[in-house]
This record gives structure tokens, sequence and C-alpha cells, in this order.
């Protein structure tokens, strides 16, 4: 855990509470070492920014290593639609792959 980069993310987030951008780099951060406040931020996400596709990757993959794995296909299957709502192909194809492999190894 990087904790100058989280305290300057923190002061970040507390000028601008609604920048997701924000929010997803403190997911990121803290994935590797709490994964349950990573998992608070990616909810977070999901509910206040839903159209904020990059969280959808990362937040269905952290679910599949929690055993949350009905949570996280619907997740994929949500940032699919989004994907292809946006007209996103790159984040449509990183996300299809994933629940492809996800299906497959479940």
């Amino acid at each position: 855990m990087n904790s100058p980069r989280i305290n300057q993310l923190l002061k970040f987030l507390k000028e601008d509470p609604n920048d997701p951008f924000t929010l997803y780099a403190l997911a990121t951060e803290y994935r590797n070492s709490d994964t349950q406040k990573a998992l608070e931020y990616y909810d977070i996400l999901l509910s206040q920014h839903p159209d904020y596709l990059p969280t959808y990757y990362h937040a269905a993959n952290l679910l599949i290593e929690l055993n949350e794995q009905d949570r996280a296909e619907s997740i994929f299957v949500k940032g699919i639609e989004l994907a292809k709502s946006q007209n996103n192909s790159l984040l449509l194809r990183e996300l299809q792959n994933a629940y492809n492999n996800f299906l497959f190894e479940d």
C-alpha cells in the first residue's frame, strides 16, 4: 500500500467527492492491500457513477477473488451492456473476454 498516494487521493476526494476517477484510483490503490476497502470504493462507483465503465472489469474480478460469483457475473453483464451502449469496443472486448473466462472456469 502506498500511503502517501492514498493520502493524496483522499485529499482529492475531500475536495471533490463526486469525482469518479479519484474513487477508482482509491479502489485501485487498496486492491492489493485491503480488498474490502477496495470493494467499498467499487460499490460507491457502481451505485453513484454507473456510467464509469472502467469500474466493471476490476470490480467483477475482485468479486471473483472474494468468491462472490453471482455478483461478479451480474457486474460483468452490466458492464458489457454499458460498453455496448457507449460504443466502447476496446472495453467491450476486455469485459467480454473476462466474462467468457469466468464462465469457462466456473
